[in-house]
């Protein structure tokens, strides 16, 4: 049985969602998201850096949400959600899933380390600014590329849409008003589905 060391609202969304597009049945572990637990032994035996989520799969345990991704796709999807190995939709899909994790979230990533850091009146204004504009350049961006699209790699939903569908989530949360009204279209079109709608109410 596939286990998900899950806590709503975080990156666990990811397999999660993927699980449920491709009805997969798996476990959800809830993890205690308090500093303290997550600064524990028991945790850091799971997860080293602390973070959430995690999952296992018999011996197999992972740290990472996006190779989890990429793992439950290769291992069980039997092709589905990704194109073939090998191609360039490949490499444009890879380079969505990577840009959805290490370009885009990182900024939101950073607002919400910088607020937790830095609270209330502590907070940098300057440093916000930075991320809010990195994080809305990396909008734009995803923007423009599902103009006269449905999705990351055009009519068919793809783990892609998967990977940047957290990295939306996050940015309509903490930066609403640099969401495009051009992005919502794709964005309604990836809540719609019924695998997101079950996911987000794990």
């Amino acid at each position: 049985m596939i286990q998900i060391y899950h806590v709503p609202q975080t990156r666990s969304l990811r397999p999660i969602w993927l699980c449920e597009e491709l009805g997969l049945a798996y476990e959800i572990v809830p993890v205690d998201f308090s500093a303290k637990y997550r600064a524990s032994d028991e945790w850091r035996k799971i997860n080293p850096v602390g973070k959430v989520p995690a999952l296992r799969d018999g011996a197999l345990l992972m740290m990472e949400s996006g190779a989890m991704v990429q793992y439950l796709l290769d291992r069980y999807a039997e092709g589905q959600l990704q194109p073939p190995r090998g191609t360039a939709e490949h490499a444009i899909y890879s380079q969505w899933c990577w840009f959805a994790e290490s370009t885009f979230a990182r900024p939101l990533g950073e607002l919400v380390n910088h607020t937790r850091q830095f609270p209330g009146p502590k907070s940098i204004p300057a440093v916000m600014e930075e991320m809010k504009d990195r994080a809305a350049l990396s909008v734009d961006a995803v923007s423009a590329a599902v103009q006269n699209r449905a999705y990351l790699m055009g009519a068919e939903f793809s783990a892609a849409d998967i990977m940047m569908g957290y990295s939306i989530f996050l940015a309509d949360w903490l930066i609403p008003d640099r969401v495009p009204r051009e992005l919502l279209p794709y964005w309604n079109r990836l809540k719609a589905r019924p695998a997101f709608q079950r996911s987000v109410l794990v």
